[in-house]
């Protein structure tokens, strides 16, 4: 089956005014359709850029030094504006971490999800009156089981919770999305019991619309609950794949084991001694893998040539490091 989504080889740098920021470094990610992936790593790995390329909504500073995006059989990076339109009024949507910064301070949540209808309808068969739109609107926000979504409507994001936020942004999402939805942290900043909420309205709108989902979490539990593909990702590279029971409970690549180590336990049994050291400076990176630095298992080859993913047998387990390959 091909997939829905298909990222091969991807690099991208910055530019900055003491050099260029090499961070994708290669990266290979894939999503089909009506699956539900999760990316986890550290902050700082370059997971958000990912999702930028992919949208194409970048930087000025950004750079794609190389690699292809297939969406629907279509290369992104190949796009003109008029395609890129169309793909993202009709089949990818993003939620950003922070709903606050991504709901407009100054007009009512009615106007903004107005806007968002009126730009996703096709205007060339659907005539929309205010009367529609509203109709649409409050819709929208009756499946993300808003209370009185009348007054949420004509309301300034400033009067609302924290929750109520992330919903609206969700409902916004949902006024476009077709295909794929890309949640980056889209729990950041909310408590736990709004988290639970948020994530089972998520996981219930994704499977009975049929979407595709790409969850970006440190989170480990959230992750493991609600996606059926992990993507472990370090400094620019995807560094271990695998179903997320296989990826959690067998965990391969050092960097991954020390990350599911760093997770408390609700046992009691002992603080994690966490991964030693930090991500590389991306102006100069090290040669090979780029965990190198921070490994206990690193050999000379290890600092010289960069591990390909290998796929190690179970249930499609890939991992890229020196320990799995056979020279």
């Amino acid at each position: 089956m091909e997939p829905l989504l298909d990222v091969k080889d991807l690099y991208v740098n910055y530019k900055t005014y003491i050099g260029e920021l090499k961070v994708l470094n290669g990266v290979d990610f894939t999503v089909h359709k009506g699956e539900k992936v999760g990316l986890i790593g550290e902050s700082g790995c370059g997971k958000t850029t990912t999702m930028r390329a992919i949208l194409r909504t970048l930087a000025s500073n950004a750079l794609v030094k190389g690699g292809d995006i297939t969406f629907r059989n279509s290369e992104v990076l190949k796009m003109d504006k008029k395609e890129l339109t169309e793909m993202r009024r009709k089949h990818i949507t993003m939620i950003f971490q922070d709903p606050t910064a991504a709901l407009n301070p100054v007009f009512k949540v009615g106007d903004m999800i107005a806007d968002v209808v009126r730009f996703s309808s096709n205007s060339n068969t659907e005539k929309l009156t205010k009367e529609k739109i509203r109709a649409q609107s409050l819709g929208v926000l009756k499946e993300v089981a808003l209370p009185d979504p009348e007054r949420v409507l004509d309301s300034y994001p400033f009067q609302l919770s924290g929750g109520m936020r992330q919903r609206i942004c969700i409902a916004m999402s949902l006024a476009t999305a077709r295909e794929l939805m890309i949640a980056d942290e889209p729990t950041t900043n909310l408590d736990v019991t709004i988290q639970d909420q948020v994530l089972r309205l998520m996981k219930d709108l994704v499977e009975r619309r049929r979407l595709s989902i790409i969850l970006i979490s440190h989170a480990l539990g959230i992750v493991r609950g609600t996606v059926d593909t992990v993507y472990a990702m370090y400094a620019g590279n995807m560094i271990e794949s695998a179903d997320t029971e296989e990826l959690f409970s067998n965990p391969l690549h050092p960097y991954t084991q020390g990350l599911l180590k760093s997770v408390p336990k609700l046992t009691g049994a002992g603080f994690s001694e966490g991964i030693k050291g930090r991500i590389p400076d991306y102006i100069n990176p090290p040669l090979g893998c780029r965990f190198n630095l921070r490994c206990t298992y690193a050999k000379d080859i290890c600092f010289k040539e960069k591990p390909k993913l290998l796929n190690v047998g179970k249930s499609n387990h890939k991992v890229a490091c020196w320990l799995y390959h056979r020279r």
